[in-house]
């Protein structure tokens, strides 16, 4: 009968073909070994396919936890920045202040985006279905979409018209202007307040409060060019409050909708390098190829992997399987913090040679 020497090396069968041993694995220098309840140790031995213990929720589960914690908050401030925007749109018309209409788009868009993290929350709980395999997760994507364009249509607007004024005597009425425009600081101070606990727990309510934090900032402008009006009648400065504000949302428009399209056309996620996330797999020991290599992101915050993965037929067993899956796994959530993965292993010679693939 054939097998392995004391030193486990491989001995000749009686037939003169060698036999080999499964290969002794051990913990690569890039990836970190992690097993599941229920998946055998491959040094301890036993075990079994049926108990291989891994989850099937594909990761997506509680990914918007952190903001449904901070739902009420959230709420709080849309309400707050919803009645501001009424009132400073109010002042805008009675004191013809550009600069004020311009805060008040900007706070219009600030909503908005507090609005999309509470869809996010909200989306996240919503079931998975045969035609909808990943639920409503895009909604966010969507509605973010469309605050980007809506932002960047305000921001043209608010440009083009405060150089139209520049030449033209327009009164503005200081009063209006900087009573609107306290109020809504005093508010967007509030909402700052409230959202600066949570925006250290969840992306979504930081983002809410970095656009909370620079409609502020606005605000600021609009109640410097309110009191410089009111003392000096130099109207001409609501239009320069009008083009900073007008330029303080202009980059924001634009990365919040380069981010959108990076989502929908599914490029690979921030921080996630393919040919590094590559090699790292390959460190895996009993791994030799890796190929068909794809990630992309189903919605801000929830990355998403896959990948074919071959394997050296000596290492195709029961308990080599499910401790190089485990690694794989593993290796992809420390390194590259990706828990939704998809990886399909093969045995070497599974595919028939020439066969197409994607590197």
């Amino acid at each position: 009968m054939s097998g392995t020497d004391e030193h486990g090396d491989a001995r000749e069968a009686p037939d003169g073909e060698p036999e080999f041993r499964e290969p002794e694995f051990r913990e690569p220098e890039s990836c970190e070994a992690e097993f599941s309840a229920g998946h055998p140790d491959p040094h301890a031995g036993g075990g079994s396919a049926e108990s291989h213990g891994h989850s099937h929720d594909h990761g997506l589960g509680g990914h918007a936890t952190a903001t449904a914690k901070h739902r009420k908050r959230l709420v709080l401030v849309l309400a707050i920045t919803l009645g501001v925007v009424a009132i400073q749109f109010v002042g805008a018309l009675i004191s013809r202040s550009l600069s004020l209409l311009a805060d008040t788009g900007h706070m219009l868009t600030d909503a908005t985006g507090v609005a999309i993290a509470l869809i996010a929350s909200l989306v996240a709980t919503l079931p998975a279905s045969s035609k909808r395999t990943y639920g409503f997760l895009r909604v966010e994507v969507l509605a973010a979409l469309i605050n980007g364009v809506v932002l960047g249509v305000i921001a043209v607007f608010i440009f083009i018209e405060a150089i139209r004024r520049f030449g033209s005597e327009v009164e503005i009425a200081s009063t209006p202007m900087l009573v609107a425009a306290a109020i809504g600081g005093a508010a967007n101070l509030a909402s700052l307040l409230i959202l600066r606990s949570g925006q250290k727990e969840s992306l979504n309510v930081r983002g809410a409060y970095l656009e909370v934090l620079g409609d502020l900032l606005g605000s600021v402008a609009v109640i410097i060019a309110a009191i410089v009006i009111a003392f000096t009648d130099w109207f001409w400065v609501d239009q320069l409050a009008s083009i900073l504000i007008a330029l303080m949302i202009i980059p924001r428009a634009y990365s919040l909708l380069r981010d959108v399209v990076s989502v929908l056309l599914e490029a690979a996620p921030p921080g996630v390098d393919v040919d590094e996330a590559r090699a790292h797999m390959l460190a895996v020991p009993g791994v030799t190829e890796v190929h068909d290599v794809h990630a992309w992101t189903i919605t801000s915050g929830v990355p998403a992997f896959s990948a074919h993965v071959t394997i050296e037929a000596e290492a195709w067993s029961e308990e080599a399987y499910h401790a190089i899956l485990d690694e794989l796994k593993t290796c992809l959530r420390e390194h590259f913090g990706t828990d939704h993965s998809t990886l399909q292993l093969e045995p070497e010679g599974h595919r028939r040679p020439g066969a197409h693939r994607h590197e």
